[in-house]
């Protein structure tokens, strides 16, 4: 197998096309060669096909001789032998894998020094300073790189050279003290390592090129790929270069530039250069760096080659260009080009600029593809100013934004915060329906516990608040927890991002930006592709969130979980005292007090969506939920006793204890045992949609039995709702009754369940939960990250559906529901509804709406508009008929 190419090889297809085998780095570095003919220092790619043979079998057979003939091959090219006594070759050994990781993997420079030709070096290029500051480089970045020597030994050692010289910059220290470097670090080495630094430059270079595949593996590489869903099978390629020097004298330099502005997207060259330094000086930030204008002063001619370049490369690639140069005395050289990463707001401006744009040429499907969920998420979120935080904890980054807040370890310490005027952030070991109100109070949630669907997790996201859960180094004790060896005590302000899942300690400054004219552009052109295919509805409690859902864009209410209606503080007594009552009389008047609240609900519901269909989902979780958690008052009874009605409480919430609750009476197993609540519920819906009718609106009801498993099961859940709409006039009224499909029994006799449900929707929250037997409030903080981390599962399955487990019994119950009754109408309501991976399934699968968050309503726009041209490219190049 063929593991080396020379950046000039002549490739069947335009080398950026092959980023799977020569990395995006090595892809680029050959198309710049081979294909613009820019300069670009002569180099070669090691494949990642390599970097998987090695990282699965060590080190393979044939690939130390295809390093040998490519280097045999690049020494005759340059007129150097690497590591020459007399003028040694030097090389850069970098990491590049297929998607942008940057900074996560590892680079050596200046390889090809050792003691001898280090004074070739200083021979050749007449600076002896020169030499030894490249050769100390070499040591330090070796040592920690290969060797694994860490880094602070080094500095130490370089900033007290600095100290003693007195030198205000690295370039200022003086050869002597660099000689004395070169030989310290070498000490250092022999020290840790029990061998002295390695002489031989082919030993060096094997060295250099097993610590970049390596790096593949490291944690940080890891944590970055999982962040960013990139699989981890792919393996990174190696690009071995000649090295160019940015720090020969004050006539060199080196920097990375954009083509356009990649935080606002503005047109016009942005970066960083810095005279007399090397490239990593400029990405570490250890000197202060001078804009990409300052070039135009220093080397005017040289400016105006970078700035052509720059509109070669931006008209070649048709995208914003991230690059890195160095000048070497006098002449530049190009080290790198990639798609440049980019802000939100950036990304919207730039793909709605380059449309109109007759020299790229953007469609407009080219520019909904460009953008990302994340792009859209930092505009709708607010987000922290600076990077630079004392981060105390991490979790699982549950719902997006920045937020602020004191900590406080109650909801009503919460609540009674926020009415003097504080901005609070809840803390607890996990969140129960008694929260709903310190939540709805809170900046943002944190929970110890917990995972990406918990009841933290999901109440959060559909509120838009920015939560943490899972934080498992989070150890609450009393009214303080402790994290990361730091004890934050009620009153103390902490920061948290939703997004990363980070916990800052103290207050980090926030900013809060307005989605711009671009934001609304791409997603109306996303809606134009997409709307014919499949809709976009939000799921929604409340009139308030049913609003907000119009206003992102929501094409109808895909869930609304009437239970959240009655966990509100005027509603629970009355839940209560429907499951206290000792007969029907008492539980009938209860049952009516309900209905009145839920006609004002529905009927706030309906209003924000007039026109657009809304699916009521009829009470789902069991009856225990609504009471007191019967720990608590076990505690209290034994300690100060129980008041009258707190006894009742407990000896109610005992009753309904279960030991699976998941798995017991709730969904419609409970309105077969209390068939009067959905006949309630189903009245109250009504009742709000005459009320509409009647002031000239156009509410579209859509009535969700919940957890149906049998054709039976819906058939008499059915009836009751068909009896309960005809105790009341509903007119011309038109009302479809459907069913969530949850189980895997459904999915499987969908074809049964469909002979009496107008629509399906697919539950994938419970549906993943027991198509894996896991416990979604467990298995997230304790065993997902192992889990995927070994490879055991491609991704959490509660985060992005897999296409072998729920997503194929989606696409498996429609197929078999359409089997039974085409035209069966089928969405999605689970919180995969609004993730861009799982909604490419479910377009793929059929579905007519994914439903959502409202916070994530434009995210699943966009998606839905990707996952369709995604698929309509796919249906274009397949095999055509004979």
């Amino acid at each position: 197998m063929r593991f080396v190419y020379p950046f000039e090889h002549p490739h069947p297809r335009p080398p950026r096309e092959m980023r799977d085998l020569l990395g995006g780095k090595g892809a680029n570095l050959a198309e710049m060669t081979s294909v613009l003919g820019l300069p670009v220092p002569p180099g070669f790619t090691i494949t990642t096909d390599a970097c998987r043979s090695y990282l699965e079998n060590g080190w393979p057979d044939d690939l130390s001789a295809q390093v040998k003939d490519a280097l045999s091959a690049l020494e005759t090219m340059m007129g150097k032998r690497l590591g020459d006594a007399l003028d040694p070759l030097l090389v850069s050994v970098r990491s590049g894998a297929k998607f942008s990781m940057p900074g996560m993997m590892d680079t050596v420079l200046n390889l090809g020094l050792n003691d001898q030709s280090v004074e070739g070096l200083a021979t050749q290029t007449r600076d002896e300073r020169f030499a030894f500051d490249s050769y100390r480089r070499f040591i330090q970045m070796y040592g920690r790189i290969v060797l694994g020597i860490k880094g602070e030994e080094f500095d130490g050692l370089f900033e007290a050279a600095r100290e003693l010289s007195g030198a205000r910059s690295d370039s200022e220290v003086p050869t002597v003290l660099l000689r004395y470097l070169v030989s310290s670090y070498k000490d250092i080495v022999e020290r840790r390592t029990h061998k002295p630094f390695p002489q031989d430059p082919i030993e060096a270079l094997q060295g250099a090129i097993e610590a970049v595949f390596r790096s593949w593996g490291g944690d940080r590489a890891v944590a970055y790929r999982q962040r960013e869903g990139i699989p981890h099978d792919l393996g990174t390629a190696v690009n071995v270069q000649v090295m160019v020097f940015g720090n020969r004298d004050e006539n060199s330099g080196t920097g990375v530039g954009f083509t356009r502005d990649p935080a606002t997207g503005v047109r016009g060259a942005y970066g960083d250069f810095l005279v007399n330094a090397q490239g990593e000086d400029v990405v570490a930030g250890v000197r202060n760096t001078e804009p990409l204008v300052a070039i135009q002063r220093r080397f005017p001619g040289i400016y105006d080659e970078l700035m052509a370049i720059f509109a070669r490369l931006e008209l070649h690639y048709r995208d914003m260009c991230d690059t890195e140069f160095t000048i070497e005395r006098g002449k530049l050289w190009m080290l790198q080009t990639r798609v440049g990463k980019r802000t939100g707001n950036a990304a919207l401006r730039m793909a709605v600029d380059m449309t109109g744009e007759a020299a790229i040429g953007l469609s407009r499907s080219e520019a909904v593809l460009r953008i990302t969920a994340d792009h859209l998420d930092q505009v709708l979120h607010p987000q922290f100013v600076s990077r630079q935080h004392q981060v105390i904890a991490r979790g699982l980054g549950a719902s997006p934004g920045a937020a602020v807040g004191k900590v406080y370890f109650s909801s009503q310490d919460v609540v009674t915060a926020t009415q003097r005027g504080e901005r609070a952030v809840l803390v607890r070991k996990e969140t129960s329906p008694d929260d709903v109100s310190g939540m709805l109070a809170a900046q943002g949630i944190v929970t110890a516990r917990g995972g990406l669907v918990s009841h933290a997790a999901v109440v959060a996201r559909g509120w838009g608040k920015p939560a943490v859960v899972g934080a498992d180094a989070v150890h609450i004790m009393g009214r303080s927890f402790v994290a990361g060896g730091v004890t934050v005590v009620e009153g103390d302000e902490i920061s948290i991002d939703g997004t990363t899942g980070e916990i800052i300690l103290g207050a980090a400054e926030v900013a809060i930006s307005e989605p711009s004219p671009e934001f609304e552009t791409i997603l109306s052109w996303a809606d134009d592709i997409r709307r014919s295919k499949v809709a976009v509805r939000a799921n929604a409690d409340n009139g308030e969130d049913a609003a907000n859902a119009r206003r992102f864009g929501a094409e109808g209410i895909g869930l609304c979980r009437t239970e959240h209606m009655f966990l509100a503080e005027d509603r629970l007594p009355i839940v209560r005292k429907m499951i206290l009552s000792e007969d029907s009389a008492d539980e009938a008047d209860a049952l009516e007090e309900l209905r009145v609240v839920q006609r004002k609900d529905f009927y706030e519901i309906l209003l924000a969506m007039d026109g657009l269909p809304v699916t009521v989902r009829l009470l789902d979780p069991p009856l225990h939920e609504f009471l007191p958690d019967t720990e608590v008052l076990a505690v209290k009874e034994a300690s100060v006793g129980l008041t009258e009605e707190e006894r009742r409480l407990y000896q109610a919430a005992k009753a309904w204890r279960e030991v699976n609750h998941m798995l017991g009476t709730r969904g419609v197993r409970l309105g077969v045992i209390k068939p009067g609540l959905y006949s309630m519920q189903v009245r109250a819906l009504m009742e709000a949609a005459q009320d509409l009718i009647s002031e000239g609106r156009d509410p579209i009801v859509e009535i969700m039995i919940p957890l149906t498993v049998a054709r039976e099961e819906l058939a008499l859940a059915r009836s009751w709702v068909d009896a309960a709409m005809a105790q009341g006039d509903i007119g011309a009224l038109q009302v479809s009754i459907g069913t969530m499909i949850e189980t895997p029994r459904a999915a499987i006799c969908a074809d049964e369940i469909a002979e009496v449900a107008d629509f399906f929707s697919f539950g994938t929250n419970d549906l993943t939960q027991m198509t894996f037997g896991f416990s979604r409030d467990d298995v997230e903080g304790r065993m997902m990250a192992i889990y995927v981390d070994k490879g055991l599962l491609p991704a959490n399955p509660f985060k992005t559906l897999d296409t072998n487990g729920v997503g194929e019994l989606v696409r498996m119950g429609v197929s078999r529901g359409r089997g039974s009754r085409p035209g069966l109408k089928i969405g999605v309501c689970g919180e995969h509804g609004g993730d861009p991976a799982s909604i490419d399934i479910l377009v793929a699968a059929g579905v007519d709406y994914v439903s959502c968050s409202p916070f994530r309503v434009p995210i699943a726009r966009l998606a839905a508009a990707q996952a369709v041209l995604r698929h309509m490219t796919q249906a274009d190049s397949g095999p055509k008929p004979a």
